[in-house]
């Protein structure tokens, strides 16, 4: 059964989600997902909740500024297997509103609502041009003051 964004397994209330089918080509020699996909779809979720905020690669591209991955915390707490529907969730943990942000994300296995993986990666603004740091933009400073998700589920 497909978790709801306001199931009590959730760290915070309401993330965004997206949902993975694990495929017999995500399984490595131990028979289980490798590593490297859970961090794939972090990615794609990560992308997927930006762009639904408004932010896709041409508005960085038109605001000169864009977040980049500085640091990943993935903690593996089960193994996954070929034929599990997951549900890969994200929000805003945190964020300075001047260079700096933190994703949260979970993973979990909906046959059991298992939490498979918890994370977070840093991102920071740079100048899409020169790739240097930069200053948020008000742009970037609205949309994820409206994502910030504070609120831990009780």
């Amino acid at each position: 059964m497909r978790l709801t964004t306001d199931d009590p397994v959730w760290d915070v209330k309401e993330p965004f989600t997206t949902c993975v089918v694990v495929t017999p080509e995500h399984i490595d020699e131990f028979g289980h997902t490798n590593n490297v996909n859970y961090l794939r779809w972090l990615e794609k979720t990560a992308w997927a909740h930006s762009e639904f905020l408004g932010l896709d690669m041409q508005r960085y591209r038109d605001l000169g500024a864009g977040c980049v991955a500085r640091r990943h915390e993935l903690d593996y707490l089960a193994a996954t297997y070929a034929g599990d529907e997951l549900t890969v969730a994200t929000w805003v943990d945190e964020n300075d509103f001047r260079l700096s942000m933190w994703r949260g994300y979970q993973i979990v296995r909906d046959s059991d609502h298992k939490v498979v993986m918890r994370g977070r990666t840093q991102f920071v603004c740079v100048n899409v041009v020169t790739g240097k740091p930069t200053r948020m933009p008000p742009e970037f400073v609205d949309a994820y003051e409206v994502a910030l998700k504070r609120p831990k589920q009780s």
